[in-house]
C-alpha cells in the first residue's frame, strides 16, 4: 500500500489511470492522500492537473511513499546506551494560522494538545527510563499538562529561524542562562480555555485565590539561577503618577537576567475590571550576589480604566500595585490612594 500525496495552493486535481481521485481549490498548501495498492511490477498512471489562482501564491509539491506504523521500542533499542535524549516536536505553521484549511488531529484546528504519535512517543521513552529533554516548536500555546510527566525537562523555542538550533543548544548546555518569559498563558487542557492572566475578579475580596490556574501563566520563565525581592515603596506624584521601587536580588550562584513585572488593579472600580494588568517591566542583568533597585513611574494612564461610557478615566479610589516574577506569582504588594 503506498499513498500518493499532492499539496497544493491553487486549483488542482488528481488523476489515477484516468480516474480523479480528488479536487481541491484551496488558498493554502494542506496534504491529500490517495491510497494505491500496488504490487511489484504495476504500473500507474498519475496525473496532476493544476492551474493557478489570481492573488495566491502558486505552489505544488507531489510524494508517492509507504505509510509505515512507528515501532517505538525500536527506535528506543538504538538508544540503548544513551540516558538523555533531546525530543524536538510540536506543530508546524503548516497547521496554524488564521482559518487554517486542516482537519488533522493534534494539530490547533482539532486539539491544542500534542500530536498524538509525539505524545506517545515521549511517554515511550520515559516508560524505558530515560531522561527527556523536550524541545517544543510551536507558534501559539500548546497544552503541555501529559509532558509534565513524560518530560525532565521543557524548553520552549517557538519558530526561532535558522539560528534557533545554536540559540536551543547554547540554553540546554548552559552557555546561556535563558530568560524568557511567556508572552500568552499555557494551559492544562482545551477545557480550561480560554484562560487569560487577566481574567475578571470574582465576587471575593481574596480575588488572587484563583480556582482555576493556567499550567504556566503570563509572565512565567526558569532561569539557572534564582532571585528574591524586597523593600517595595509605592508613592504618590504630583499630577497623579505613582513611582514603585523595589530592589532586586540574584541569590543564585550564576550570573543571569531578570524580568521584574508590575501589575496593577483598580480595587474600587466602578465598572468590571481584571485580576491584575502588567502596567511596566524591565529585564535586568544581575551578576551573582548582586542587588539592583529598580524603579517604574506609573502615569494616570497607566492607573485609567474604560468606563461603562466606553470613555478612558482616572477614578479616584485605592489601587493595588503588585510586583513579582509572573502574573501567578506575585512577591510584593502595596497599595496607593489617588484623591
Amino acid at each position: 500500500e503506498y499513498v500518493l500525496n499532492v499539496e497544493g495552493c491553487g486549483h488542482f486535481e488528481v488523476y489515477v489511470d484516468g480516474e480523479r481521485k480528488c479536487a481541491h481549490h484551496i488558498w493554502r498548501a494542506t496534504p491529500t492522500r490517495t491510497v494505491l495498492k500496488a504490487e511489484a511490477g504495476q504500473k500507474f498512471q498519475i496525473e496532476v492537473r493544476f492551474q493557478t489562482v489570481k492573488t495566491w501564491g502558486a505552489s505544488m509539491k507531489i510524494n508517492v511513499a509507504r505509510e509505515l506504523p512507528i515501532d517505538y521500542q525500536q527506535t528506543i533499542a538504538q538508544l540503548k546506551d544513551i540516558q538523555k535524549v533531546i525530543f524536538v516536536g510540536g506543530i508546524a505553521p503548516s497547521l496554524e494560522g488564521e482559518e487554517m484549511p486542516v482537519n488533522i488531529e493534534g494539530c490547533d484546528r482539532t486539539s491544542i494538545e500534542l500530536p498524538k504519535v509525539q505524545r506517545e512517543f515521549l511517554r515511550a521513552l520515559k516508560a524505558a527510563g530515560k531522561q527527556v529533554i523536550f524541545v517544543c516548536c510551536s507558534g501559539s500555546a500548546i497544552a503541555l499538562l501529559p509532558e509534565t510527566e513524560s518530560c525532565d525537562a521543557i524548553l520552549q523555542a517557538w519558530y526561532p529561524g535558522q539560528e534557533g538550533g545554536t540559540a536551543v543548544a547554547d540554553v540546554l548546555f548552559g552557555d546561556y542562562n535563558p530568560a524568557g518569559r511567556l508572552p500568552v498563558s499555557v494551559p492544562h487542557t482545551a477545557s480550561q480555555l480560554p484562560v487569560c492572566y487577566n481574567a475578571k475578579a470574582p465576587a471575593t475580596r481574596d480575588y488572587m485565590d484563583m480556582s482555576s490556574r493556567p499550567l504556566y501563566a503570563f509572565g512565567y520563565g526558569l532561569s539557572y539561577t534564582t532571585f528574591s525581592y524586597a523593600d517595595l515603596s509605592v508613592e504618590c506624584l504630583p499630577g497623579d503618577s505613582v513611582r514603585v521601587s523595589f530592589s532586586v536580588t540574584n541569590t543564585g550562584a550564576r550570573d543571569g537576567e531578570e524580568v521584574a513585572q508590575v501589575y496593577v488593579r483598580d480595587v474600587v472600580a466602578q465598572t468590571v475590571q481584571p485580576l491584575l494588568q502588567l502596567k511596566a517591566f524591565d529585564r535586568v542583568m544581575l551578576r551573582a550576589g548582586e542587588t539592583r533597585r529598580l524603579t517604574f513611574i506609573l502615569t494616570p494612564d497607566d492607573l485609567s480604566i474604560v468606563d461603562r461610557h466606553m470613555q478612558r478615566t482616572l477614578e479616584p479610589g485605592s489601587f493595588d500595585v503588585m510586583v513579582g516574577t509572573s502574573s501567578d506569582h506575585i512577591l510584593l504588594k502595596g497599595e496607593v490612594v489617588i484623591k
